[in-house]
Order: C-alpha cells, then sequence, then structure tokens
C-alpha cells in the first residue's frame, strides 16, 4: 500500500461544495474535510476547534477568542460552517471507503490561543488546560462519531494541528501584554495531555492520529510516545539536527506527512522534483528506498488558506503527481 498525498486542511474561498469538490477530485485516495477561514471567525482553524468543544463556549474579541459563560452567535456559527462543510463532503462521497481524513486543533496551541475571561492564555492555568482537552476530548468523540454516520465506508484519520506546540515546550508564548513568556509546560504533562487526546480516535475505530505543525523543531520523538501514528511538518524546516528523531519515527512505523509543496503561490517544479529532498533524506538515513513509497504522504507545506484558488487546485493535483513519482523512482 501507498501512503499517498493529502492536504493539510485550509482552503481559499468561502463555498463548501467547491472545496469538497477540489478535495475529492483532487485526492481519491486521500480526501480530506476542507476548513474556508476566509468566511471569518469561526471558520478559522481555532474558532472551528472551539466550537466542537462540550460544555465549554468562547467569543471574538479584538484581541483574538476568549472563553464565555453560554453559547452565542460566534459558537452557533462555527457550528453551522462546520455543519456546511461535512454536508458538502457527504455529497461528495457517497459510497466511498478508504482513508477520510479531518482536523481540529491540539489542545496545546487551543490552550495558547484562548483567552480566560480575564484576558489571559488558558495556558497560564494547568486546570484550565486540562478542563479545555477534557471538553475537546468529549467533543471530537461526537464529532468523529458523526463523520462516521456520515461516510460509513471511511477509515477516518484524525489530524491535531499544534503549530504552538514547540513554544509551549520551550516556554515562548508571549502574555497578553507581549512584555512576558508563560512558563514553559512539562513535558510529562504536554505528552500525557496528548496521549489522553490521541486515544479519542480509537475509541470511535479510526486507527490514525496525526500531529500537524509547520513550526520549526518538531517534538517528533514526544510525539511518537503519546502515540501519534503520523507526524504532519514543513520539509523546508528540517535541519539534520532532526535525522536521529525522524530515523527512529521511521523505523518505529511513524508516517512521515512531508510537507514539500509551498502554500502560498509560486512556481511548482517538476513532481520528481519536488520529493528530490526526502529521497536525499532516505538515502542520508540508511533507509530502505523501497520503505519511501509507505512511508511518506505527499502534502503542502501547510495550510493553503493563503493561496489563490487556481494555484491550490493545482499545488493539490501536484501532490498526488509526485506522490505518484515517489511510488514509481523510491531511488
Amino acid at each position: 500500500m501507498t501512503a499517498g498525498a493529502t492536504g493539510i486542511g485550509s482552503l481559499p474561498g468561502g463555498d463548501a461544495r467547491e472545496a469538497a469538490k477540489t478535495v475529492t477530485g483532487s485526492f481519491e485516495e486521500f480526501p480530506y474535510l476542507a476548513e474556508l477561514p476566509a468566511r471569518g471567525p469561526g471558520a478559522d482553524m481555532i474558532g472551528r476547534s472551539l466550537g466542537l468543544l462540550v460544555d465549554l463556549y468562547a467569543h471574538v474579541e479584538p484581541s483574538g477568542w476568549r472563553v464565555s459563560d453560554r453559547p452565542g452567535r460566534d459558537t452557533r456559527r462555527a457550528r453551522s460552517w462546520l455543519g456546511e462543510d461535512l454536508d458538502a463532503l457527504e455529497e461528495f462521497t457517497q459510497g466511498y471507503t478508504g482513508r477520510l481524513k479531518v482536523q481540529a486543533v491540539g489542545p496545546w496551541t487551543l490552550a495558547a490561543a484562548l483567552e480566560t475571561r480575564g484576558g489571559e492564555a488558558v495556558l497560564q492555568d494547568a486546570g484550565a488546560c486540562r478542563d479545555l482537552a477534557g471538553s475537546l476530548a468529549e467533543g471530537l468523540r461526537e464529532h468523529l462519531a458523526d463523520v462516521r454516520r456520515r461516510i460509513p465506508g471511511a477509515e477516518i484519520v484524525l489530524q491535531f494541528d499544534e503549530p504552538s506546540l514547540t513554544a509551549v515546550l520551550l516556554g515562548r508564548i508571549r502574555s497578553a501584554s507581549g512584555y512576558r513568556t508563560y512558563r514553559a509546560v512539562d513535558r510529562q504533562v504536554v505528552e500525557g495531555t496528548l496521549r489522553d487526546l490521541f486515544a479519542v480516535a480509537g475509541s470511535v475505530g479510526g486507527r490514525e492520529v496525526v500531529v500537524h505543525s509547520c513550526a520549526p523543531e518538531v517534538p517528533f520523538g514526544l510525539l511518537r510516545r503519546a502515540g501519534a501514528t503520523g507526524v504532519s511538518f514543513d520539509f523546508s524546516l528540517l535541519t539534520e539536527r532532526e535525522d536521529d528523531a525522524i530515523g527512529e519515527a521511521v523505523e518505529g512505523g511513524t508516517r512521515l506527512f512531508a510537507g514539500v509543496v509551498p502554500g502560498t503561490d509560486g512556481p511548482l517544479s517538476d513532481p520528481g522534483g519536488s520529493v528530490m529532498g526526502v529521497r536525499k533524506l532516505w538515502r542520508r538515513l540508511g533507509l530502505t528506498p523501497g520503505t519511501l513509497a509507505e512511508s511518506v504522504v505527499v502534502t503542502p507545506s501547510c495550510g493553503l488558506a493563503g493561496a489563490s484558488p487556481a494555484y491550490a487546485r493545482a499545488v493539490q493535483a501536484h501532490c498526488a503527481r509526485a506522490a505518484r513519482s515517489l511510488a514509481d523512482n523510491p531511488e
């Protein structure tokens, strides 16, 4: 089996049917539930994930998303857009069997982005972080069960977007004033929270959990220990310092979702050229070329919300061709 190609999550524009049609047409073997942040607050990845929470609500302030006492207009809008996107995906996946990816923001990026009533990040309060993670787990169970009902032949792959994870671990998240940073969260606490969230996928029959981060210094080892079956990252940000961690991950069965195609408009190389760096990495690590197609999923480097619609369509088709190139010519 080849791992193939898929997208990250966000697309430009605001038409849910057009997005679902593009995704299912480009990635026939590994479609995903698109996010369309151009529609406004609640359609962005943070707002969408806050809309999933159970017994915990948020609304938009000028500074960002803040905890609320009750569900308001912003929560209702987030849930409405998610329903619209699911309706569109369901329409274009009638009879589909195979892998299907859905995305949610992970607990640590969510804790860094969501403000308490006092205006500081939830991240600064260990108890609030636990409550947020628990609420997210409950909401995801309901969401994944809904996806399973709508698309019964799908093998659900759950992707957690955690672009702030490294900053949380290193104490780099800035306070509301911007003059200080929040204390680094203990690695064992981070790992334990992630492990609990990853278990949600298994509770509804999903076998794969991917963590996506387009930030530098992705903590491959920690994610593997927490139970991630795949790690999605911007390939251009890798350094040779990460070679050992990547080699261990691949040998342990972790899939690499390699973001090798730029997410914003620009010239595209030939599909084979896009995955040349992956082939070089394999040689450098002394891994068997024959394992490449099974171990690597080709993706854009990050979401495509900032791209033009034409480029977003071209990139997705390009990723699918690059994955075929990798499978046909692994050397």
